[in-house]
């Protein structure tokens, strides 16, 4: 392939389908099997292969997009990775490829991966997630819209992280982590809503004060979590966002972190405030 705005040295395998005007930097490599849409630009020495790129998607020097997974049981099999439109892949982070045959890792749109952040086999992360520098994400993880990674932040394969989530830098998390909260710690515990996350995203006052009584209600030790979505339900039974967290716990398979160790409780009402 010749382009002006591919450099030279660049290696492009003869199975890549690249768009008109892709930029790719100098010692970048092209594998097997890429797709790279229109507006994108790949930087110097990045590794992309098995993965389709979406439009206006930037990879930075460096990157490592859609090597094989860090799993034992991959055989081989074709797997791929898929990007959404608009994303940013900083420098040094790593996007491997799915394990178990015709299955993809999976990065929505308007994600950004900052430096160094790792995201394992078989992870889904929704549109606007964002992962701080270093935050790392085992196999099998679900990141839910618009959640936030602090940086050297660690996840267990297999959890989910909820919609609108943020996580402080340095924690750790095994189980799940519910939506729409603020979470921190190892293990990591939710302290609080996420409001100024939430108002951003133009959640309204009414629901923001609704998914803050039903977070407190979640983590009251008086009930247990059947008894505390129950209760859940009856009072709040409509709103979108409260039918969501509700329905996370449900669901969980691991089990989500909802009480707290006594050195969290005034960490929590510290933290609880506005909303």
């Amino acid at each position: 392939m010749t382009s002006n705005k591919i450099h030279p040295t660049a290696i492009i395998h003869e199975s890549a389908k690249i768009a008109a005007d892709v930029e790719i930097g100098a010692y970048a490599i092209i594998g097997e099997d890429t797709v790279i849409e229109e507006g994108c630009k790949i930087g110097e020495s990045a590794n992309i292969q098995f993965a389709h790129i979406g439009k206006n998607t930037r990879i930075s020097p460096f990157a490592s997009i859609g090597g094989e997974p860090q799993d034992l049981g991959y055989k081989g099999e074709k797997t791929g990775v898929i990007i959404g439109e608009n994303c940013w892949i900083r420098e040094f982070a790593t996007v491997n490829r799915a394990s178990g045959e015709n299955t993809n890792t999976i990065i929505g749109n308007n994600c950004m991966l900052m430096a160094y952040s790792h995201v394992a086999h078989n992870c889904e992360l929704k549109d606007n997630v964002i992962m701080a520098n270093a935050a790392t994400i085992g196999g099998h993880c679900h990141v839910g819209f618009g959640a936030f990674l602090g940086g050297m932040s660690v996840f267990h394969q297999n959890l989910r992280i909820g919609d609108m989530a943020i996580i402080s830098g340095a924690s750790a998390a095994r189980l799940d982590i519910i939506p729409y909260c603020k979470a921190e710690g190892i293990p990591c515990l939710p302290i609080g809503l996420n409001a100024i996350g939430l108002r951003r995203k133009g959640v309204d006052k009414e629901s923001r004060d609704a998914i803050h009584k039903a977070i407190r209600i979640l983590r009251n030790e008086q009930y247990n979590t059947t008894q505390a979505l129950e209760l859940i339900e009856k009072e709040f039974k409509g709103n979108k966002y409260v039918d969501n967290l509700v329905n996370f716990v449900r669901t969980s398979k691991r089990g989500c972190t909802l009480r707290y160790k006594a050195a969290y409780h005034g960490a929590m009402e510290e933290n609880d405030g506005e909303n």
